[in-house]
């Protein structure tokens, strides 16, 4: 086919959009079922009526090709898991009983069984299920919910094409089961995988469909010829089926590098390859190969997981570059929006000036469309569109918001010096263990507490006008005293103040510095039921005056224990923001790390002796490609030792990590130079207090022993065998006791269980210790 002739066949398509709906439809239907508030019908007509509305959305847009089997319940990968039949021994009885229910029990557990481990979907913010697999793993197709999605979509009259975890992903993605050696490698099941892959195929193709997409993100990340190999002989066995749809293998997030050429010389029908910024590479390792004569390619030229407009002009340019290197070429986003919110539009209260920069899943299927309009039948047709674009760029670069010359001469005038403690590790532990008066295995949380229902409406009556300031202040002072009251009585021995002022981590902090504004109505899920607003970092970022030494002082003013002040570090806020792409996020964390420095150096001369520093977006931002990390970290560690930097000797400084894999940056841990590190490890057994042992590292943990994502309490046994693993890996002298994460999305009753069954464990186990 001609360059122009694939021009002329150029549509626009998506692999996925938001779950949520507009108003968070389905997080209400699952909550209301979970409460016994709503039955499963109505629970499952809820889910095909935003499936319904979705799609029409998509079609009304403009949108060719519409996907089936993205949109789930709780995540994705669970549903992988349920269509390959690997549903762990422990869940079998609960998922025959009730399909639904058991489903649910894998994602959140039971108080008699633990859920599947959680942790974040690649170098993003969303959290899949991780599938356990082992030697004797049996896999059974089960397409039911793949072939209902698409009959559904069919039904409509809309072109659809389901969407599938590729195989390849599935199983890197997978770990060993409870009780199955460590070092089993899961992806050794793919000969016994592909059949069961080769099922579901022939039940879509008999059920009208023409493609399927399988998406292979994992094929991003370095891997090894052994992998590769894997990668060509699974594409090689299901390019040769003879009763299969028309497959599309998409990959995402960065470049695929080794996997490039392996994919184009496999018997598929087409790729679906990112060419933004961060795989930009693709298009020249694309052209290196000879492109994909014969073949249809997807070219992913819009960010899926940012908000910005999109240049559109750029992305004719590689679009046009394109041409000619594929039979087909059709415009995509560079992955599914389901990291992006749902529509810019109803956002009613952001400058009308900033409004013109933004670009949620509504408007980026706008951009796409338009794209393949022009790429079809000429720039003509959409001068209109690119003069607009054009405007709305230039706005965004000479706008005041993005340029404030006193942050800039501020962060250029940092120096090393700034981003070291004034003494060693050894020397700070001595003077803040005589300060602090600590007992061994001291107890703490991670910083929040329950948000009640209470709290909330205390802040919507605020925000309508129903109380006033001190009216509202006047609830916040007594639920610091009553969550101030719980934990003395339970025992905790370095206090929170619970944050209920606080709606969420990154949120609450971006309304308080400048160059951050906040959206009404802009949700992302991050796992299950659970979404989240990020704010939008738009512009340069200071913090006009203190943000959490006022309630943090109140609560040490209470009690006579320590009181911990509460931060989110320079990398989350980032992280966990939609972040400017305007300049090097390195040069944007710096100007972080200085506005959240003078809040640590304000709340230090309040009196505060311990200061915690979340990050646990450090390892989740990590890039995806070895090759770039030592870059990332050194910009990453760097913010916080500036944030950190320049405090007493005996003011302990700790940080918070939760739901990622850190072995691979236990080196970057270290070089934060914090005095405590609280991790997640209940999940994953204690994993990653392993991990710090085998590093050495100096300093002190406390690696989680309750698991918040769950609404099981953990026993005092279990929570005390825990924590004797944990000291099999850490001395008893650095090791805390700790739950993974805040509490904010648990209910009060669990809480106050669990904790006092976590204190009832440190007893426990500082008795065997001391022998009496």
């Amino acid at each position: 086919m001609t360059a122009k002739s694939a021009a002329a066949a150029a549509r626009a398509t998506v692999y996925g959009y938001p779950r949520q709906g507009q108003n968070r439809e389905l997080k209400k239907a699952i909550e209301g079922y979970w409460k016994g508030k709503v039955t499963a019908d109505a629970l499952k007509e809820t889910a095909r009526t935003l499936r319904r509305s979705h799609w029409q959305q998509l079609a009304d847009a403009g949108i060719h090709e519409v996907p089936t089997g993205d949109f789930s319940y709780y995540d994705h990968v669970l549903d992988t898991s349920v269509m390959v039949g690997a549903v762990p021994d422990r869940h079998r009885a609960a998922v025959a009983a009730d399909a639904l229910d058991g489903y649910f029990a894998m994602a959140r557990g039971t108080q008699d069984v633990a859920p599947l481990e959680m942790t974040k979907w690649f170098d993003t913010n969303y959290h899949y299920l991780v599938p356990e697999l082992g030697p004797d793993t049996v896999f059974t197709a089960d397409s039911t919910k793949q072939v209902t999605e698409l009959t559904e979509a069919l039904a409509l009259g809309l072109t659809a094409r389901p969407v599938l975890v590729g195989p390849l992903t599935y199983l890197l993605l997978s770990k060993p089961a409870p009780g199955v050696a460590a070092d089993f490698e899961p992806l050794t099941l793919l000969d016994r995988l592909l059949p069961v892959y080769a099922e579901v195929l022939a039940d879509l193709r008999a059920a009208g469909a023409d493609w399927v997409q399988l998406d292979e993100p994992a094929l991003v990340q370095d891997r090894t010829p052994a992998e590769l190999n894997a990668a060509a002989r699974a594409y090689r066995d299901l390019g040769a089926l003879a009763d299969r749809p028309k497959l599309l293998v998409a990959s995402y997030f960065d470049r695929l590098g080794d996997a490039l050429p392996v994919l184009a010389k496999a018997p598929v029908d087409g790729l679906a390859l990112d060419f933004t910024d961060a795989a930009a590479a693709n298009l020249d390792a694309l052209a290196a190969v000879g492109g994909l004569p014969g073949k249809r390619l997807v070219a992913g030229v819009v960010n899926g997981r940012n908000i910005w407009i999109n240049d559109l002009e750029k992305s004719l340019s590689t679009l046009g570059t394109l041409l000619g290197l594929a039979d087909r070429v059709d415009v995509a986003a560079s992955c599914s929006l389901l990291h992006v919110p749902l529509d810019a539009a109803v956002e009613r209260d952001i400058d009308p000036q900033i409004a013109r920069w933004l670009a949620f899943a509504k408007q980026k299927t706008a951009e796409l469309v338009t794209l393949a309009r022009g790429l079809s039948q000429g720039t003509d047709t959409i001068a209109a569109e690119l003069a607009a674009n054009r405007a709305d760029l230039a706005s965004r670069a000479n706008s005041a918001i993005t340029h404030d010359p006193a942050v800039r001469a501020r962060a250029a005038a940092v120096t090393e010096a700034d981003g070291r403690r004034s003494a060693p590790y050894a020397e700070r532990t001595t003077a803040q263990r005589a300060h602090l008066g600590l007992p061994l295995l001291p107890t703490t949380t991670i910083g929040s507490f329950p948000q009640t229902n209470e709290l909330r409406t205390a802040r919507a009556d605020l925000r309508a006008g129903r109380i006033d300031a001190a009216g509202y202040n006047d609830r916040i002072a007594a639920e610091i005293r009553d969550v101030l009251g719980f934990q003395e009585k339970a025992g905790i021995d370095v206090l929170v103040h619970g944050e209920p002022e606080r709606n969420d981590m990154v949120q609450y902090f971006a309304e308080q510095l400048t160059g951050y504004l906040a959206t009404q109505h802009g949700w992302v899920q991050s796992y299950g039921t659970r979404y989240v607003r990020p704010p939008v970092l738009a512009g340069d970022i200071s913090r006009p005056e203190p943000m959490t030494v006022r309630w943090t002082s109140y609560a040490q003013s209470q009690t006579d224990r320590p009181v911990k002040g509460m931060l989110t570090g320079p990398v989350t806020m980032l992280a966990w923001s939609f972040v400017r792409d305007d300049q090097p996020l390195g040069e944007t964390a710096r100007q972080v790390a200085l506005a959240l420095r003078d809040e640590v150096h304000d709340l230090e001369a309040a009196g505060t002796s311990v200061i915690q520093v979340d990050e646990p977006a450090l390892r989740e931002t990590l890039p995806l490609r070895a090759a770039d990390h030592a870059a990332y970290l050194a910009w990453a560690t760097e913010a916080f030792r500036l944030t950190t930097g320049g405090v007493q000797d005996r003011t302990q400084i700790h940080t918070h990590m939760c739901y990622a894999e850190f072995g691979d940056i236990v080196q970057a841990i270290d070089d934060l130079d914090a005095d405590v590190i609280s991790l997640e490890a209940a999940r994953s057994h204690m994993q990653v207090a392993r991990e710090l042992a085998a590093h050495g590292y100096p300093r002190e943990a406390g690696p989680g022993v309750y698991d918040i994502h769950s609404p099981r309490v953990p026993s005092a046994d279990e929570a005390a065998a825990l924590l004797r693993k944990g000291l099999e890996a850490i001395p008893a002298e650095r090791l805390w006791v700790n739950p993974d994460c805040g509490l904010k999305t648990r209910g009060w009753p669990e809480t106050r269980a669990s904790l006092e069954n976590l204190v009832a464990a440190a007893r426990t186990v500082r008795t065997e210790l001391s022998g009496s």
